[in-house]
């Protein structure tokens, strides 16, 4: 196989991994730019390939995004049927999004993006599980996305659920004991427990990102991937980096 969904060759994929080197030919990231003028084009005319977006840009995009959701002036980017055409044979996410599956945190929507922009990967906790990383691994390595966020939230349920230390049903211990190294992190911090279990949890998860990742880690160590940690205020909508 040539190319891994048309943009990274096979061989340069298994350099990331550690198996040739240390290289990569990863493809560009999305666009972020957004205009009028976007809603009146050809809509024949497909998208091209946009050109990178930096780590610092990506995240300077998403910040700008939530103060427009917290201020109510939201624009609404990349959501016309035109988006939907241009992203039709493929996607050029600017940045991915480790958050929590809870309903309350919808990313499109607190960071005011659209249609082909983020890469959303949600599971309860915002925990780095296996497949969590192997679907940032993808994000970055193939689509080119320069930054993850790792985002936490206030009042959520699966760090509540690792700091009562209580047994839980079914499979929902699988991302409870994830978190509970955090929770042990915060015991000996002053202030509410839960809180601080909160931030801990989004620290440590951006570390086992790098730690269990050797694809991740060789791109942060090229300076084509940066990782960064924040909190999502449920009762605001803002948006507070952590690291």
């Amino acid at each position: 196989m040539s190319k891994i969904n048309g943009f990274v060759g096979r061989r340069n994929f298994l350099k990331l991994a550690g198996m040739s080197g240390l290289g990569i030919a990863a493809a560009s990231v999305g666009s972020i730019c957004w205009s009028p003028e976007t809603a009146i084009a050809d809509e024949t005319i497909a998208a091209k390939k946009p050109q990178p977006v930096s780590p610092q840009e990506a995240l300077a995009t998403l910040m700008a995004g939530n103060q427009r959701f917290v201020a109510e002036k939201r624009l609404y980017p990349h959501q016309s049927k035109l988006r939907l055409q241009e992203t039709t044979n493929g996607q050029y996410p600017f940045a991915a999004i480790l958050g929590c599956a809870d309903s309350r945190v919808p990313v499109e929507i607190i960071f005011d993006q659209g249609i082909g922009d983020l890469f959303d990967v949600r599971v309860a906790g915002n925990v780095a599980s296996t497949v969590a990383i192997g679907s940032l691994e993808y994000c970055t390595a193939v689509l080119g996305t320069q930054l993850i966020l790792v985002l936490g939230h206030a009042k959520c349920g699966a760090v509540h659920a690792a700091v009562e230390d209580k047994p839980v049903p079914g499979r929902i211990s699988s991302f409870v004991k994830e978190i509970r190294p955090a929770v042990q992190k915060a015991k000996p911090l002053p202030g509410n427990l839960e809180d601080n279990a909160i931030i801990a949890n989004v620290q440590y998860q951006v570390n086992q990102l790098e730690a269990r990742s050797i694809i991740l880690r060789n791109l942060k160590q090229e300076g084509k991937l940066k990782i960064v940690g924040g909190r999502y205020d449920v009762a605001t909508g803002e948006v507070t980096l952590l690291t």
